[in-house]
């Protein structure tokens, strides 16, 4: 609820601040004192079109702002949060400030919880806090949406769990025709697809490339060129290890071994030189092996001849074209395949799929349309009700022939709400044909149909505040009594402000407010400014014989003052 509202420099008012509770607050004062500015600085938090021509006269700028108090879970607040505002927090509950500036030029600002931020975006926070009811075309329930979320509410959780049922179905059910169409509408360009991997499938299955194979043939290409001069270079070590055709040559066999000899001869002397004879003996033995290996290595290059060279480079070649193809090494390509195998499973079967999912959505709209009847049913006794129990209020608010019609109609298809459209009908008197909310009534008429929807839906539709103005436009009386009472009975479930003229709607209230209008000069020119005041029961009593009779000073005016404040305490009859 709203806990203060500030304003400054807005029309008549120089600088106000109205501290408001729950229940139900109204704004009195004379015709011209400035009443309506309070509903103008709520319209400004709701993001309503800035006026230049609102500010007052002299001042640079007008301004409002308030102070909100909420549930931490509520929307408005992380709307604030994610708009960069700061939310203060205490008590189990959080505190917002909501503002909004305007020059005389006619631009405008608006801030959320101290931060700057755009008009919409306090639209947005400010339209989830506050309605306004007023002499203007604005209805919270104009669109179908709103009437139709508002009449789901009412009709209550039977209704809530049918709908979810339904939604989630639906959700399903619209996935399954997108896949479907996709697949239909798509089965050209899926079966290139398909064939055009078939195509590169064969190609490499063909081929049929191992893993590393690319890399071991370039190894074993570059050995094969190079076959002559590895040749020449083994023979060339291995003749240096063991010259058998050069005898005299000295070989680094034949050298190790006659070292070795001439060790073990004096090693009979020496275990050094023995120890040393014994690592020569090694070495023998290490260059023998390595000579045969070179000898084998010789004999296995004149196996290999140019032909396995043509071989290798032939399949390096066909290779090549699946690496410019497919992927940089054969690795991957066998990656590739692998992965577009199983998309061309997926491709393949579309045909089953399709046949599947036919099946599916017939399937979920028969089940939906079974669904779809029933929310349709639970909302016509809905409507039902909530019409007969707005016209009810509406005889009391004198309006005793018009009657809210709530039309359930078939829509032309299954939506995510169901299959109906929802329209909330005014007939204002007997024999008149029923027009949407808004045309056929005066803003006062419109104010006090909205006024018992309002009543009716507030324990299940609840928004944190109602700012009604002028509700009681054209009534007086009985019917004027019959007003203050149910703006009275709403203000159980919400904060109400109220802009009234009649004293029998503000003797319901728990708190008044009254605006007085002063006037005076300033450097030999008039001015005008509205004072704004919250009266204890002695002011307001006195404030309530003025509205009565002029006269707040008259005894007699006081008394009535007085029996109406006592009246409006009692409880209702029946």
């Amino acid at each position: 609820m709203i806990e203060e509202l500030r304003i400054r420099d807005l029309g008549v008012i120089t600088d106000a601040t109205l501290s408001l509770g729950p229940g139900l607050s109204v704004v009195t004062g004379e015709t011209g004192a400035g009443k309506t500015m309070v509903v103008t600085a709520v319209g400004l938090l709701l993001g309503a079109r800035s006026d230049a021509g609102a500010v007052r006269a002299g001042a640079k700028a007008a301004s409002a702002e308030a102070v909100v108090r909420l549930e931490p879970g509520h929307t408005a607040v992380e709307r604030a949060r994610d708009a960069g505002g700061d939310v203060e927090e205490f008590d189990g509950g959080v505190e917002l400030l909501l503002g909004r500036s305007v020059q005389s030029d006619g631009r405008s600002r608006a801030f959320v919880g101290g931060r700057s931020a755009p008009v919409g975006t306090l639209g947005e926070i400010g339209g989830s806090l506050v309605v306004v009811h007023g002499q203007s075309d604005q209805i919270r329930l104009r669109s179908a949406a709103a009437q139709r979320e508002a009449l789901d509410r009412f009709a209550g959780a039977k209704l809530a769990r049918t709908l979810t049922e339904y939604q989630q179905l639906y959700r399903r059910w619209q996935d399954a025709r997108a896949e479907l169409e996709t697949l239909k509408t798509e089965s050209r360009e899926r079966l290139r697809e398909a064939e055009s991997l078939e195509t590169a499938l064969a190609e490499i299955d063909e081929l049929d490339p191992q893993p590393g194979e690319d890399e071991a043939l370039r190894v074993e290409a570059m050995k094969l060129a190079n076959v002559e001069q590895l040749r020449v270079a083994a023979q060339q070590a291995h003749e240096a290890l063991i010259a058998e055709d050069f005898a005299d040559a000295g070989d680094a066999t034949s050298m190790v071994d006659a070292a070795k000899r001439a060790l073990e001869q004096a090693g009979e002397h020496d275990a050094a030189l023995a120890g040393a004879a014994g690592r020569l003996a090694e070495v023998g033995y290490v260059l023998a092996d390595i000579a045969s290996e070179l000898a084998s290595y010789s004999s296995s290059l004149d196996a290999e001849g140019p032909e396995r060279l043509a071989e290798v480079e032939a399949r390096r070649a066909e290779l090549a074209k699946l690496l410019r193809k497919y992927a940089p090494t054969i690795d991957e390509v066998l990656d590739w395949a692998g992965t577009s195998r199983t998309r061309l499973a997926e491709l393949q079967d579309d045909g089953p799929r399709i046949e599947a999912l036919e099946g599916e959505v017939a399937s979920a709209e028969e089940t939906l349309k079974a669904l779809a009847d029933k929310v349709t049913a639970l909302r016509s006794r809905a409507g039902a009700d909530l019409a007969k129990r707005v016209s009810t209020e509406l005889k009391a608010l004198a309006m005793k022939d018009a009657e809210l019609v709530v039309l359930v109609e078939p829509a032309e298809q299954l939506g995510p709400h169901g299959a109906d459209e929802i329209s909330l009908l005014l007939k204002p008197h007997a024999g008149a044909p029923a027009r949407p909310l808004g045309k056929g009534a005066s803003g006062g008429e419109l104010s006090r149909v909205m006024l018992a929807i309002e009543v009716v839906l507030a324990a299940v539709d609840p928004v944190p505040t109602f700012v009604f103005d002028e509700v009681d436009a054209g009534v007086g009386g009985r019917a004027a009594v019959e007003i203050g009472r149910r703006l009275a009975m709403l203000a159980q479930h919400v904060q109400v402000l109220v802009v009234t003229h009649l004293p029998q709607v503000a003797a319901f209230a728990s708190q008044h407010i009254r605006v007085t209008k002063t006037s005076g000069s300033s450097g030999g020119s008039g001015f005008t400014s509205s004072d704004v005041q919250l009266l204890d029961e002695a002011e307001r009593v006195k404030e309530l014989a003025r509205m009565l009779a002029g006269q707040e000073d008259s005894a007699t005016a006081q008394a009535h003052a007085q029996e109406l404040l006592d009246d409006a305490r009692l409880p209702a009859a029946g």
